[in-house]
């Protein structure tokens, strides 16, 4: 298939989804499919990998690595192989980061996103941001989805331009913002709560003018959560099921695998990543958010081959 030059999605296939009482039998869920560029999205298939690519000075594990043309191209090239998607970030969303301005945002982002796109026309590309006026320049230089931490909380304009735009959007839970967010995280009941926030959150969404169809969820492992909070929305991850969105989940190199297996440097975490991710892929992910997709392209396959 050729370039399109807007994305097609398609309404109103059925994704299967794991029944909890059998490893083998799958419990049709009416899933919406996607068609982005030329790739599909067949929701309960298999898992997807989105590879991150941060073009930030200050990002937790790779602040500073690839925040130039030749970089950022490189990394891609390397990662190509074995992404299904790409997620463009430009301000770092770590615990105690410091926010930047739009404009230093879309410098640091949109050279980038022109860059990739004008050597990868067919690899579809998200922009990891909270603002809608850095997400909707993304979008004109040949993004193609929104991911937004905050699930439009920070920019009262960011849902009504997804709506606008007819653009899928990724919606994560986070408690606070990334400033606060670890200070002291508390809930009455972790799952159910974050349950609740999304639930509430694609309500709004709607009420904006994106239709379900171009939802996905994600519950935002270490956005504002304990080490036992993010352990226990991991054991409940099929409960997230009946909200009946995509899910997409990004555990790698996170500090909850740093403390489990004593490892201080993101960067020494990629065998918690690949033990993380399989119960990613157990509990029924659709998307992992991923730093090292070649290493973790094989578990994933193994771990579809188990579980779905």
């Amino acid at each position: 298939m050729g370039v399109q030059s807007t994305p097609i999605y398609l309404k109103s296939t059925e994704a299967k989804t794991l029944n909890p009482s059998s490893s083998k039998t799958a419990k049709p869920t009416k899933l919406t499919n996607w068609i982005i560029r030329d790739r599909k999205f067949i929701w309960g298939d298999r898992t997807y990998l989105m590879g991150i690519l941060n073009v930030t000075p200050d990002s937790f594990s790779d602040g500073g690595q690839f925040d130039s043309r030749d970089a950022a191209l490189k990394q891609v090239a390397q990662m190509l192989p074995y992404i299904d998607m790409l997620d463009i970030g430009g301000e770092s969303t770590r615990p105690n980061a410091q926010p930047v301005s739009a404009d230093e945002e879309c410098d640091r982002i949109l050279p980038i996103i022109q860059a990739i796109r004008e050597t990868y026309p067919n690899l579809p590309i998200s922009v990891d941001t909270v603002k809608a006026s850095v997400a909707k320049s993304a979008i004109a230089a040949g993004a193609d989805m929104l991911n937004d931490v905050s699930a439009g909380r920070f920019d009262p304009e960011m849902l009504p331009l997804a709506g606008k735009l007819q653009v899928p959007i990724f919606l994560m839970h986070m408690q606070g913002e990334p400033r606060t967010m670890q200070t002291n995280p508390q809930y009455r009941d972790v799952v159910q709560d974050v349950k609740q926030f999304l639930t509430e959150a694609i309500s709004v969404a709607k009420a904006c003018g994106i239709p379900k169809h171009l939802i996905a969820i994600d519950p935002g492992i270490g956005f504002g959560k304990t080490l036992d909070h993010n352990l226990e929305i991991l054991r409940n991850l099929r409960s997230f099921q009946s909200i009946a969105t995509p899910l997409l989940l990004g555990v790698s190199r996170k500090s909850f695998i740093g403390k489990l297996c004593d490892r201080p440097d993101p960067c020494d975490r990629l065998f918690g990543t690949i033990a993380a991710c399989g119960a990613c892929i157990a509990g029924g992910a659709d998307i992992l958010r991923v730093h090292d997709p070649q290493e973790i392209f094989d578990a994933c396959r193994v771990s579809d081959a188990i579980f779905r």
